[in-house]
């Protein structure tokens, strides 16, 4: 039931904009509970930021293996932290709800709009930080997926093009939002013409700005040899699957109520499942399904399950238009059923996070260290970040051993060579070399990791941070021979609970 004829466009202005500005506010307080701490998933970008500010070029003089554009947001905002992270988060987050707001306005009413926007900013907000809060390629990429639909939809494909050109700029999975574009232009092969040109316009435009920096080697190295190599070595087929499965079990609201619209819409109902399966599809890709992976099915759920949503908002005598109460009262016990499993189904996320939320901003409040567990090895780098502020200068260099990108961020540091943590020196990747130490392509690539590690030694940071050792003895520094020479130049200074601090030998 697609039918807009059957929901009259009745909602004022005034109340989208007292919801919308209750949304904002509501983003906003969920995201400043916390401003200081650095989630994993999006130091790293912030500190990539901090190293353009200090002249470095990404790939050529920066190991970076996600795609430029999401430097470019945080150099937006001077790579600050903070309040002003958590301010452009929260902005971030509204727009997407604006997006799907937008979105759903125009294929049914308002009142699906502001459901869809509510939708959004609810899942933006009750599942892990990670996920939710952090500005990381996955989350980024929400949308410019929204509207690249949206286009394909308003049957303007050389525009939805562009738009998921520069969602591959974001996120190399941003190939399936052109595919889910694809789909919604119902095949047109007309239509793939113009999407084709439109998404090679800001992928040929930033090949070119890689080729004159001298960076399009290293963009190709780091980005698809490296991300390719990654998504090699998946996870276990159990992992994944019990990964899928607490996903959908705290997002079973968007998924019934999903799967209600397309149970009632046989027109669209082709376009809604392919769109969904393309996306998780994406999702999927090197099956580790983590948290921020799953945001690429926010946007096929969320725009129709604002219909679901709506539908069930009538059944309660929300329906502003016969017609449409007389469809709703047809289904009358299935819409009690329904109703029943999604306010279900709607408290599971937050009675699982919402507390988290109330501790954190009271912790925040009194200025009381954070406990979380999550958090530990963020107050380590903290704690490490503190002791090498004590003994350097502005202008000293650091090099981090292991994946600790918020210690670049805490002390604000440059990198003293192209690379600033361990992954192209192991080649064990951040997810998992805590605990393992097997490279992801396991001896095929000694050569390569080799050359990686002499270019380091030819480097002279004045401050190494192994943010590792302690944690996995397996990938401890001193266990690289070929690293030994230039260690040997090095002396312990401090330690904290999981990081040694060391600097350069004075002269005896």
């Amino acid at each position: 039931m697609p039918t807009s004829e059957l929901s009259p466009d009745s909602i004022d202005k005034r109340t989208t904009a007292l919801l919308f500005a209750a949304l904002f506010a509501i983003l906003l307080a969920s995201r400043l509970c916390h401003t200081d701490i650095l989630w994993a998933d999006e130091d790293y970008h912030q500190a990539a930021a901090m190293q353009i500010l200090h002249g470095k070029v990404l790939y050529r003089d920066l190991w970076y293996d996600k795609p430029p554009l999401n430097v470019a947001v945080y150099a937006l905002f001077g790579a600050a932290g903070g309040v002003v992270l958590r301010v452009a988060s929260a902005v971030y987050a509204w727009l997407v709800c604006a997006a799907a707001s937008h979105f759903a306005s125009r294929l049914w009413s308002r009142r699906e709009g502001l459901i869809a926007a509510s939708l959004a900013a609810f899942f933006l907000i009750f599942y892990f930080p990670a996920a939710t809060i952090t500005l990381e390629p996955d989350t980024l990429m929400i949308l410019p997926h929204l509207w690249a639909v949206y286009l394909a939809w308003q049957r303007r494909p050389f525009a939805a093009g562009i738009v998921a050109g520069l969602a591959m700029l974001l996120n190399v999975k941003g190939i399936f939002v052109l595919a889910e574009a694809f789909a919604l232009c119902a095949f047109s092969w007309t239509a793939l013409g113009w999407l084709a040109v439109g998404f090679l316009i800001p992928n040929a435009a930033g090949l070119v700005w890689l080729q004159t920096q001298g960076a399009l080697a290293g963009y190709i190295e780091q980005v698809w040899r490296w991300g390719l190599l990654y998504t090699g070595s998946p996870a276990s087929f159990a992992t994944g699957v019990a990964r899928l499965g607490n996903w959908t079990a705290f997002h079973a609201a968007l998924v019934i109520a999903a799967v209600w619209c397309w149970w009632e819409d046989s027109e669209w109902r082709p376009r809604w499942i392919g769109w969904t399966v393309i996306s998780l599809a994406g999702a999927a890709v090197g099956w580790r399904f983590l948290p921020r992976y799953m945001d690429q099915l926010l946007p096929p759920l969320i725009i129709p399950a604002s219909h679901g949503f709506a539908l069930v908002a009538a059944s309660r005598g929300f329906a502003l238009d016969a017609a449409f109460r007389e469809f709703t009262q047809a289904r009358g016990t299935k819409l009690r059923a329904l109703e029943a499993a999604l306010a279900v189904t709607l408290l599971i996320p937050v009675i699982r996070f919402g507390p988290r939320y109330a501790i954190l901003a009271a912790e925040t409040t009194r200025g009381a260290p954070h406990t979380w567990t999550d958090t530990a090895m963020d107050r380590d780098s903290h704690a490490a970040a503190g002791v090498i502020l004590k003994i350097s200068s502005p202008h000293s260099t650091l090099f981090v051993w292991g994946y600790r990108p918020n210690i670049f961020v805490y002390t604000h540091l440059a990198a003293a060579s192209r690379f600033w943590d361990s992954q192209p020196l192991t080649g064990v990747p951040a997810d998992r070399h805590l605990g393992d130490d097997q490279a992801i392509f396991g001896n095929s690539a000694a050569r390569w990791l080799a050359e990686n590690r002499a270019e380091l030694t030819r480097s002279h940071p004045d401050f190494i941070a192994d943010g590792l050792s302690l944690y996995n003895p397996r990938l401890d520094i001193h266990r690289y021979p070929d690293l030994a020479p230039w260690l040997a130049g090095y002396c312990e200074a401090e330690r904290t609970t999981g990081t040694i601090i060391y600097r350069r030998c004075e002269p005896r």
